[in-house]
């Protein structure tokens, strides 16, 4: 071969990364679990590398930081959650406060199910520094994960949530109150007595739900309040306004 050929021969593809992509698979997964173990404060990168027989500074490589690390493993865990419109189709055909209801009765199932990634999301909320909170509150706004903007539109498309308040206003009110409603419930589940000596009996949690449902529909409801009965019923006509009905 002479010099010519080597000038024009076809530069080699780039070989692909598969190796690397599964050592960062196994990084992530075991961070997760030891953030959800122990704390983010808590958890230490050597404690991850020791662990996978790896060098501290490959965990680096893959994820810059421990901030990095922890919102690479925050933001699988939300990936991992349902969003809103995700519930079943005669679910959501009901309506948004129908919907609403739905998530709300099965907030336990994020500890049974999916106990590290709530654990990941709760710290996420809660158990980190300001710096990463906002980087934490800046991909929930720009990502949207639980969907609660199509979620909104579907309650105001049908009538059942308020037009004559902004929507970005509701989206934000819907993410503040119901993710602490159900951080509160599923705090109790984990850690009964931190939020009432008497634990968390199911009765009790299903008259909170109730009280909270007609609390928010106090709130953003397009009529009167959502009552126990609005949530599961058919929608009604409305005298002006179509049909009325209305998520750890």
């Amino acid at each position: 071969m002479n010099s010519t050929e080597l000038r024009t021969a076809p530069p080699r593809p780039a070989a692909p990364r598969p190796r690397a992509e599964a050592k960062r698979a196994r990084i992530l997964d075991a961070a997760m679990r030891q953030f959800a173990e122990r704390g983010y404060h808590a958890t230490r990168i050597e404690d991850i590398a020791t662990e996978l027989s790896i060098a501290k500074g490959s965990v680096f490589q893959h994820f810059g930081s421990k901030e990095g690390l922890f919102l690479a493993g925050y933001k699988k865990a939300v990936a991992s959650f349902p969003a809103w419109l995700d519930a079943p189709a005669e679910i959501v055909a009901k309506g948004f406060f129908a919907t609403l209801r739905y998530w709300l009765e099965r907030t336990d199932r994020l500890v049974r199910e999916n106990w590290i990634p709530y654990r990941i999301a709760l710290l996420g909320n809660y158990g980190t520094d300001l710096r990463l909170r906002q980087e934490i509150n800046r991909f929930l706004r720009d990502q949207d994960p639980y969907g609660t903007a199509a979620f909104v539109r579907l309650g105001v498309d049908r009538g059942e949530v308020r037009t004559d308040i902004d929507q970005a206003m509701i989206v934000s009110m819907i993410e503040w109150t119901v993710d602490r409603f159900q951080d509160a419930l599923l705090t109790e589940e984990l850690d009964p007595g931190l939020f009432s000596r008497q634990g968390n009996r199911a009765e009790k949690t299903a008259a909170r739900i109730e009280q909270f449902l007609e609390l928010l529909g106090a709130a953003i409801a397009a009529t009167s309040p959502a009552r126990p009965q609005a949530a599961t019923s058919p929608a009604r006509p409305r005298p002006s306004a179509g049909r009325k009905e209305r998520r750890p």
